[in-house]
């Protein structure tokens, strides 16, 4: 199988649930402690060795090309103050790959910002990547799906254990195991199921790696669930008939996770990061203990 060195991150939507903070900033630049959520994915991608990362964007998101440059003047006054800290970490994102832009013109779905990458990726597979789901480094997922993809073929999906009231949040999978403990077989997938018609507790994250096969799916896919092209049916189509591009598999993900697509999970997110930072935890979780016995 083909090495995977291409990655794609869809960054267009419009941000809606994080106004007014969100009108004139990409919600992927939103601050998670110290550095934009974009760039832990950015990160991601290449501790994977997903060296080549294609962005697809839309109106409004120049600063995510802009963080990801180099910024001269400032690295030139960080230089003349000596703040050689500050002056590498300003540095560390345009070095983490060579990036990539397109931009999606129409928010018509998932599936339409993935069809947007194909004369990029051509015949290749590869990874893609959302801004909302933030995995920790120290759980290589994506590490793990290229394995198997390059093992297996086809495409691999993310999944993660759902409770079932949560499950229409989600693209579920009906699945069947495999002799490895955290892979299973993805023989179908259904889009934000009502309550009692998920096919199981396993629900799609943010992680995908695809056979380029799924381009022609997607340029055959009609808009479903929200009247938008649903990258979930095309790989439904995928999982109900290998020949058109091998297998679905799944990785059953059960590492850390932070989801910073919903307000509430998204400050979540943050305090258990900046918990676990060795420069800010010690302080932070004296200061967290103590506000938290006051308040109750």
């Amino acid at each position: 199988m083909r090495k995977i060195q291409k990655a794609v991150i869809p960054a267009a939507g419009l941000g809606t649930r994080f106004l007014p903070a969100t009108k004139a900033t990409p919600k992927e630049m939103l601050p998670v402690v110290d550095k934009p959520a974009i760039q832990y994915v950015v990160e991601e991608a290449a501790a994977a060795g997903l060296s080549d990362v294609l962005m697809v964007t839309g109106r409004n998101k120049r600063a995510l090309e802009d963080h990801f440059d180099r910024n001269y003047e400032l690295e030139s006054a960080l230089t003349r103050k000596g703040d050689a800290e500050r002056l590498v970490r300003v540095q560390e994102s345009s070095e983490l790959a060579t990036m990539h832009y397109v931009r999606q013109g129409d928010p018509r779905g998932l599936g339409h910002a993935v069809l947007c990458a194909e004369p990029h990726v051509g015949d290749e597979p590869f990874a893609v990547l959302l801004g909302d789901d933030l995995i920790d480094p120290r759980d290589p997922l994506l590490t793990r799906m290229t394995e198997i993809q390059e093992r297996e073929g086809g495409s691999v999906v993310a999944l993660m254990e759902v409770a079932p009231e949560q499950s229409h949040l989600y693209g579920c999978a009906a699945v069947e195991g495999t002799p490895d403990g955290d892979i299973v077989r993805v023989t179908g997938l259904v889009e934000k199921p009502e309550p009692g018609d998920a096919p199981s507790n396993l629900a799609v994250i943010g992680r995908y790696v695809l056979d380029p096969a799924v381009f022609a799916v997607l340029r055959e896919t009609e808009p479903g669930r929200g009247g938008e092209i649903q990258l979930t049916d095309a790989l439904q189509q995928l999982a109900a008939d290998e020949k058109l591009g091998g297998p679905v598999h799944g990785v059953v993900f059960r590492g850390r996770r932070y989801d910073t697509g919903d307000r509430g999970d998204y400050l979540r997110a943050i305090v258990r990061l900046a918990c676990e930072r060795e420069d800010l935890g010690p302080d932070f979780r004296t200061w967290l203990r103590a506000y938290v016995a006051a308040e109750l």
